[in-house]
């Protein structure tokens, strides 16, 4: 569930990205205060990004847990307002705002559950709902570093949450300034794991069909559907 909330957090972050601010100097690490050298990239992404109706974003994910080999998984994930839809090698999580659809490939088994925009522990969440959590100050965030990379010159801010039962030490956002937009997004879990979610293509303003925010079981054959809606 990890990787999902990461990729979720991931378009959240392409689409709106808004923080509060208060004083500290540019350049250290995320403590009691908010940097306003941060603030400023943020604002500038989120002044483009505010204005997509839609998006569709291909990416990879690099996942790194202790003791194994380096997985590296490929999806796509698409948003219109509540509605969201998240692909993956192994699953794909469905949402129209109403009702949330997990569809796990290797069991071809889909769960169904309420999309409760309150229910910020269970890990259904959508893209609206984990901005909600940053935008009322769940994270303290500084801009730490810039570096090129693949000729691109980028800008590191990292996240700290302030809720110490986090399972996440904290999180690092990468941007292009330049064209302002956001590279990726790297998770460090307090267990030393990490995720490290990529963008490779972002598609603004895409025009979905009526079928793309629901899960069509006459569309897998012999699904095995788990209700758990109350």
């Amino acid at each position: 569930m990890k990787k999902l909330l990461l990729a979720a957090f991931s378009l959240c972050v392409l689409q709106t990205l808004s923080a509060q601010t208060s004083k500290a100097p540019a350049g250290v690490a995320p403590t009691e205060t908010n940097d306003p050298a941060a603030k400023k990239v943020l604002d500038n992404i989120r002044k483009k990004y505010e204005g997509y109706k839609t998006l569709e974003a291909s990416f990879t994910l690099t996942i790194e847990l202790p003791g194994q080999p380096k997985e590296v998984q490929k999806g796509t994930i698409s948003q219109d307002g509540d509605k969201f839809r998240l692909e993956m090698d192994q699953q794909i999580i469905v949402s129209d705002g109403k009702t949330t659809w997990v569809y796990l490939k290797k069991n071809n088994e889909v769960q169904i559950n309420d999309a409760d925009p309150k229910d910020t522990e269970n890990g259904f969440l959508t893209p609206k709902d984990l901005l909600k959590r940053y935008q009322k100050g769940d994270y303290l965030y500084a801009l730490t570093d810039k570096a090129t990379e693949n000729g691109k010159l980028i800008t590191y801010i990292e996240f700290k949450p302030k809720d110490k039962k986090s399972e996440y030490s904290k999180l690092r956002l990468s941007v292009d300034e330049k064209k302002g937009t956001v590279e990726s997004i790297k998770a460090f879990g307090k267990d030393s794991s990490r995720y490290t979610f990529a963008i490779v293509k972002l598609t603004p303003n895409k025009k979905f069909t009526a079928d793309q925010f629901t899960f069509d079981t006459k569309k897998f054959p012999g699904v095995k559907v788990e209700d758990l809606r109350m």
